[in-house]
């Protein structure tokens, strides 16, 4: 598998990353384990958690499989911290917390260094200079290797990344995840822009629009699907509209006259978008996977690629407009 630069540092990882938000609770530890060989096989290095994926369990697995199934030198491990499970304060990006979470994460992860440890969210109650004071610490101490953020709007990961290069010694923000696919380019706007001026590496979730970009939605929801899934309906039903259908149409139709599968368009799509660095596929079985993978051999021929932009063009509006050519 081809590899790219993670933002402005000498650490290279695969163009495609492996989620595991489904670890734990629609992957259990033995199709977890066929997943993480499956793509190790493959070529593949950079593997993507959270500390509130199936409450921790997705880092137990992950720890379990290091050592007898990978080694963990050839893995670069993203995990991240922030959110809070249960009612209450939904983000907690105090220091307390974030030591306190990183903490939890390496007894998870069975390791003594995290390679990217990411801000899974923007918490407004906690001042961005003590979460990112706490990103330094993680750093100093060895603990983390690099840090990025992820949910940043532009304004706050300009502001983030520019406080930590103001002054020499503070762990630069080296990456952002966020939501990107042919039906979410809102980061277009504003994120995109600012990552690419700073040098922020972009690491794409849901990179096939919750699923939809598969096309199992054309004619309604399968039963197996997660648009089914009483935890996951409301989070697939916002990409269900006439406009989401009008894009998946054009993939379709672009993966017809290609004699390839949707998904690898979709993915080839996004993986190849300015400022890109690996895309980040999630897959409940090994078999899902692979059908993810094979989108690693697809380059998009320039028409297709175009008029997959003209289809899902998103609305720029000012002051967004006054930056275009």
């Amino acid at each position: 598998m081809e590899q790219r630069y993670l933002g402005r540092t000498g650490i290279r990882v695969s163009r495609l990353a492996l989620g595991t938000m489904t670890w734990g609770r629609d992957t259990d530890e033995h199709e977890a384990a066929d997943q993480l060989r499956t793509y190790v096989d493959a070529g593949g290095n950079l593997v993507d958690t959270a500390d509130v994926y199936a409450d921790g369990d997705a880092e137990q697995i992950l720890g379990s499989l290091l050592g007898d199934l990978v080694p963990r030198d050839e893995l670069v491990i993203a995990t991240k911290a922030v959110c809070v499970a249960g009612e209450g304060r939904r983000f907690d990006a105090s220091r307390r917390h974030l030591l306190a979470a990183l903490d939890a994460s390496l007894k998870r992860l069975g390791t003594d260094y995290i390679d990217l440890w990411q801000l899974h969210a923007y918490d407004v109650y906690t001042p961005l200079e003590e979460t990112l004071a706490a990103l330094d610490d993680a750093v100093r101490s060895g603990r983390a290797r690099y840090v990025g953020v992820s949910n940043y709007c532009g304004w706050q990961l300009a502001k983030a990344a520019t406080w930590q290069a103001a002054v020499p010694g503070r762990a630069p923000i080296v990456s952002t995840q966020v939501e990107y696919s042919l039906l979410q380019r809102g980061i277009e706007r504003e994120v995109v822009p600012a990552a690419l001026d700073l040098g922020i590496g972009i690491l794409p979730w849901s990179p096939l629009g919750r699923g939809v970009l598969t096309g199992k939605y054309r004619t309604g929801i399968p039963a197996d699907s997660r648009g089914a899934s009483p935890h996951f309906e409301a989070f697939v039903e916002p990409y269900l509209d006439e406009r989401s259908r009008r894009i998946v149409d054009a993939v379709i139709t672009a993966a017809d006259g290609l004699a390839v599968s949707p998904l690898e368009v979709a993915l080839a799509w996004v993986r190849d978008r300015p400022g890109v660095v690996a895309p980040i596929v999630g897959a409940r079985t090994a078999a899902q996977l692979r059908g993810s993978l094979r989108a690693e051999e697809l380059v998009l021929p320039a028409e297709i690629r175009e008029a997959l932009d003209d289809v899902s063009l998103p609305a720029m509006g000012y002051p967004e407009c006054w930056a275009q050519d």
